[in-house]
């Protein structure tokens, strides 16, 4: 049967050679698109794998670049039971670096602590280091940075070097690489240091990153640290406030209708995974709507205050990550199915048209003992071939396609086709061989042998 179908399908080349192409496109472009999230997963997987400590930072701050805290807090942290280790850090953007103005892949100064960083039992930053040294307490105040090799090599830096940023010259100590997008992004320097850079707040630092005794359940700890400072007097973070400035928007109450805003407060429910409370407009222009809604809260039974602060672990991270990869697969599917129906198309056409030229054909084998069941199996199996073949060449294609794009852009993308995505779509593409021929086949099938002889 193998060989019959085989032959078949070599007798007419032109026509099988095309319907396998679309099958291959459009296996191809599968396995690349669902790569985006495969890439997605395994990012946010393999970084927060590096990073198993709790971050504190502002209530309803998207990332920790939009977060501000009273650096005050940090001995109250120190205090609570259960945590180890308090690291303050400051993160804002390095816009210029050596005269070039940084947009994409975007670049941070990573402002720490130094001597509470030296104590962490993982220090992410000290454990990828690629050369050079890491911070020492001797660095307080001085300009030295440790870089990401990519930061480096894209400047043309080695140790010892100089590198301007935002208008500073700081000088490379040493270099670090984790093999992340989410991490290899940093010039970490002295949190002082920075300060004097940005001119940030010197009362404030943007998170506290927080290693645990590992006594305590770290939700359990992440509750009561948030409780711990529901009384304070403290806004959680507005996205029209904070890019206002950034953005040039208004950030008076107008702007609560502003699409840039509106984007960022969805961005930021996304991450959540809450559907985030929404104010009047005159409420949120009175400067003690804040305290009123801690009292009314306060005062509402058993209900718990919300603190103007939240505990993020990594766990939390990938469960948000994970939430917006489903609807991105959702989105993925959608597109991959008009790709898929073209390549249906085409194989059932393939098959229809074999089937039509070769009636006489079927009618002498079913004269010749072949039952409606052989015939059918018969065009199954050749449709079925046509998946086979299609689906080994689009995922084989689709698989070097990832490797070649993050290969050209490492610092951009990060695309991930693994095994379960490959053979997944092996088969999925034999599935579709395989119902792009059942009507052809049925077809071929229903003809008696006088009547297949005839029609051909």
């Amino acid at each position: 049967m193998f060989k019959f179908a085989l032959g078949n399908l070599g007798s007419r080349p032109v026509r099988s050679a095309l319907s396998i192409l679309g099958l291959t496109v459009a296996i191809a472009g599968m396995v690349g698109l669902f790569s985006i999230a495969g890439g997605i997963d395994q990012l946010v997987s393999s970084t927060f794998d590096m990073i198993p400590g709790l971050l504190v930072q502002q209530q309803g701050a998207p990332v920790p670049l939009f977060s501000t805290l009273p650096a005050a807090w940090r001995e109250e942290l120190e205090q609570i039971d259960g945590v180890s280790v308090v690291n303050p850090q400051i993160l804002v953007r390095a816009n210029v670096i050596e005269g070039k103005s940084i947009i994409s892949p975007p670049r941070f100064l990573l402002g720490v602590d130094i001597p509470s960083r030296l104590q962490l039992a993982h220090g992410v930053y000290v454990e990828h280091l690629d050369s050079g040294r890491f911070l020492q307490v001797d660095d307080a105040g001085t300009m030295n940075c440790v870089v990401a090799r990519q930061i480096a090599e894209e400047f043309g830096k080695q140790l010892g070097d100089t590198l301007t940023v935002n208008g500073q010259d700081v000088t490379i100590v040493g270099t670090y690489f984790c093999n992340s997008m989410l991490l290899d992004v940093s010039i970490v320097m002295d949190i002082g240091s920075v300060r004097n850079i940005s001119r940030f707040d010197p009362q404030s630092v943007s998170v506290y990153y927080m290693e645990t005794t590992g006594a305590r359940d770290d939700e359990e700890l992440s509750r009561e640290i948030e409780q711990h400072f529901a009384d304070r007097d403290m806004a959680a973070w507005d996205p029209g406030l904070a890019l206002g400035p950034l953005l040039g928007v208004a950030t008076q109450a107008s702007s609560d209708s502003n699409p840039v805003t509106e984007f960022f407060s969805g961005f930021d429910r996304s991450l959540k995974g809450t559907a985030g409370e929404t104010a009047e407009a005159d409420e949120a222009a009175k400067p003690q709507a804040s305290s009123d809604a801690a009292e009314t809260t306060a005062s509402a039974g058993d209900a718990v205050v919300e603190s103007p602060i939240e505990v993020r672990s990594a766990d939390d991270w990938a469960a948000k990550f994970d939430e917006f990869s489903a609807d991105l697969n959702l989105f993925l599917t959608l597109m991959t199915a008009i790709g898929v129906v073209i390549a249906v198309l085409s194989i059932v056409n393939t098959m229809l048209m074999s089937v039509t030229e070769r009636r006489t054909e079927f009618g002498v084998l079913r004269a010749n003992g072949w039952s409606r069941r052989h015939i059918l199996g018969l065009v199954t199996y050749e449709s079925a071939l046509l998946g086979v073949v299609g689906g080994l060449l689009g995922a084989l294609l689709g698989w070097l396609a990832t490797h070649a794009i993050n290969w050209s852009f490492p610092d951009r993308v990060n695309l991930h086709a693994g095994i379960g995505l490959l053979t997944f779509s092996v088969a999925f593409s034999i599935i579709l061989g395989v119902l792009g021929g059942l009507y052809p086949a049925w077809q071929a099938a229903r003809l008696s042998p006088m009547e297949a002889i005839r029609r051909g």
